[in-house]
């Protein structure tokens, strides 16, 4: 517990210095400035959890994410860390499609929406369609951005894979953007939901083929939804607790 503790105070620190410096170029106009803080510092803030929690994350199946054009990443959650892990591992420009409340996180929030990530509120289903709206506008053709989509919906307390809602695959097939599934292994060890102790370890993050949309239409979002979900059982090993596996050389 102590350790978590000191662990948060210190990250949350250096997390509120790089998002003040986002915010501080938004309110003062330097595009080209807030793309730059958008691109690194979520990936230094993410780091620095890592490291000071003692936790290494390995990436397998990057050839995936290559093409151009907008895609939809949808990945298991079980853990704050899946975050820090996929935000510091991921080699392409992401945005993030989270829960609504945490734009209420004092600057982290300001600085969210600075960076274009889009924020959903799950209790208002009108509001939530325009969010994601708004995330199919941001990602016109040709903008090669990856949106990633937790479609559980939350964090799973024992590590079964919960089933996948259908919001992201709506989008995908609005887009016309390839669904890329993802599985994050090793994050309910380190720090599990309800928990606030934290356990240095391994975590890896597995990247599959990607799902394509082109010839599908609205009626068929259940459908992707439950291919991308097998594809995300088949990535990180079955649909229940999953133990991480990584040597213990490997390295972020």
């Amino acid at each position: 517990m102590i350790r978590a503790l000191w662990v948060f105070l210190v990250c949350s620190l250096a997390t509120l210095a790089l998002a003040a410096q986002v915010v501080l170029a938004d309110l003062l106009g330097f595009e080209r400035a807030l793309r730059r803080y958008c691109f690194r510092n979520p990936r230094w803030s993410a780091r620095t959890f890592l490291r000071a929690s003692g936790v290494t994350v390995t990436l397998e199946g990057a050839e995936h994410l290559a093409g151009k054009g907008p895609r939809i990443l949808v990945a298991n959650h079980e853990s704050w860390f899946d975050v820090f892990a996929l935000c510091h591992i991921l080699p392409v420009e992401h945005r993030y499609v989270i829960k609504k409340e945490l734009e209420r996180v004092p600057v982290w929030g300001r600085a969210w929406r600075s960076c274009g990530h889009i924020s959903v509120d799950r209790r208002d289903r009108q509001a939530a369609i325009e969010s994601l709206d708004r995330a199919r506008k941001m990602s016109g053709v040709g903008d090669d951005i990856h949106l990633v989509v937790f479609p559980e919906g939350t964090r799973s307390v024992d590590g079964n894979l919960q089933p996948f809602k259908r919001g992201a695959f709506v989008l995908a097939i609005q887009l016309g953007a390839p669904v890329i599934p993802v599985a994050v292994i090793g994050g309910r060890q380190i720090m599990a939901k309800r928990d606030w102790r934290i356990r240095g370890g391994q975590m890896r993050v597995v990247v599959g083929e990607p799902i394509p949309v082109t010839a599908l239409d609205h009626s068929d979002r259940g459908d992707l939804a439950r291919r991308a979900r097998d594809a995300v059982v088949a990535l990180r090993g079955g649909d229940g607790p999953i133990e991480a596996a990584v040597p213990k050389s490997a390295m972020a």
